[in-house]
């Protein structure tokens, strides 16, 4: 299927990074509910709204509150903004993963059960962001990437 650019240029298709952000924030948006239903949720009536405190864990493994969840709405939210132009979506991924990567760093040195800790976060979630800020600034390059 092909679709007339902006430049009046005819394209086929979704460029493989916008491909990328819609799959990536579509995974961030369902987080993002899941963390709000019990069962899904462990300990979802001991939910805080932010802090350390929380004992509420995404599929049992992943310390979440209600703060949490709304980032990562957002952040799929975001996703989806930004999925819409090839540059918007390289951006997304790259500049997303950096975050990531920065909050890997936040929680090896903060600690879970610092005052500082207000998102949750917890030793499994410090390593899925290390996994998701290498993923997604992958994904932003690998999919960039010309040929000659």
């Amino acid at each position: 299927m092909s679709t007339a650019s902006s430049a009046g240029r005819v394209t086929a298709g979704r460029s493989p990074v916008r491909t990328a952000a819609l799959a990536v924030s579509i995974v961030f948006l369902l987080v993002g509910v899941l963390g709000f239903i019990p069962g899904v949720t462990t300990n979802f009536d001991s939910m805080t709204c932010a802090g350390h405190h929380s004992d509420a864990h995404l599929l049992g493994v992943f310390q979440v509150s209600v703060l949490h969840n709304i980032v990562h709405l957002l952040f799929g939210v975001a996703g989806l903004a930004l999925a819409r132009t090839a540059s918007g979506a390289r951006a997304y991924l790259i500049g997303g993963g950096a975050v990531y990567l920065v909050l890997w760093l936040y929680g090896l040195v903060v600690g879970p059960d610092a005052a500082a800790n207000f998102v949750p976060v917890n030793t499994a979630d410090d390593w899925l962001h290390l996994g998701l800020g290498l993923g997604m600034i992958a994904l932003g390059f690998l999919t960039t990437r010309r040929t000659t």
